[in-house]
């Protein structure tokens, strides 16, 4: 078992815009042990997104190496990165990203029909998620059925149900209110005491403070 879980070496993202190279990250090296509670920060433009497209495998990097848990993915083709994506991280996003016309039980299984689970152990797992952050009572309602929180917490479910080595959240409690978004910052917590490797990407400073490690990144390089 490697102890980075993710490791990037001199990893640059440049996008060609017209005439020009954007250089959404600029030569970034960076380790991220198994079990860390890290944010990733800064401002809007600085390359917090790049920085989580490359990690979840979503994106591939014009130069450097990126390792997860302990795998090159670089060269890998399109079915090899889905399986990563698919088995090592869990994504979690703002805007929540469920299936509207589907039950939370069925939204939480979807990852798991990807991997080709059986249906029982496919709804076994899925309850068992659910169970975890609060909803087993809500597992048969739609999204429009929720609250806000409700479907984040439905979101986080679907990312905990593969069991992944590394679960990734996009301004997780950006659309919610402080109440709600504190509530959910507190699963993220219990979650990552149960030995999870939780990534936040966030320019929200109260929540960067809530993590023990904070990455800061400014016009596509690491500060400091």
């Amino acid at each position: 078992m490697v102890k980075n879980v993710i490791h990037l070496e001199n990893v640059k993202r440049y996008y060609l815009v017209g005439e020009f190279f954007v250089k959404a990250l600029d030569g970034v090296s960076l380790d991220i042990e198994r079990g860390e509670f890290t944010a990733i920060m800064g401002p809007s433009g600085s390359g917090k997104s790049t920085m989580m497209n490359l990690i979840g495998c979503l994106d591939t990097a014009t130069t450097g190496k990126i390792f997860i848990d302990g795998e090159n993915t670089a060269g890998l083709n399109e079915t090899e990165l889905a399986y990563i994506r698919n088995s090592k991280v869990g994504f979690v996003f703002q805007q929540f990203n469920l299936l509207g016309k589907e039950s939370a039980l069925r939204n939480v299984e979807t990852p798991l029909l990807y991997a080709g689970i059986k249906p029982r152990e496919r709804k076994r797992r899925a309850i068992e998620a659910l169970e975890k952050v609060g909803l087993k009572d809500r597992m048969y309602h739609r999204p429009n059925e929720l609250s806000g929180g409700q479907k984040q917490r439905v979101a986080i479910a679907r990312a905990i149900v593969s069991d992944p080595t590394i679960l990734l959240a996009d301004e997780p409690t950006g659309a919610l209110d402080s109440k709600t978004g504190n509530q959910i910052m507190q699963l993220f917590e219990e979650l990552n005491a149960e030995g999870r490797t939780v990534v936040f990407v966030t320019h929200d400073r109260d929540l960067g403070n809530r993590c023990r490690r904070q990455i800061h990144l400014r016009d596509g390089k690491i500060e400091g």
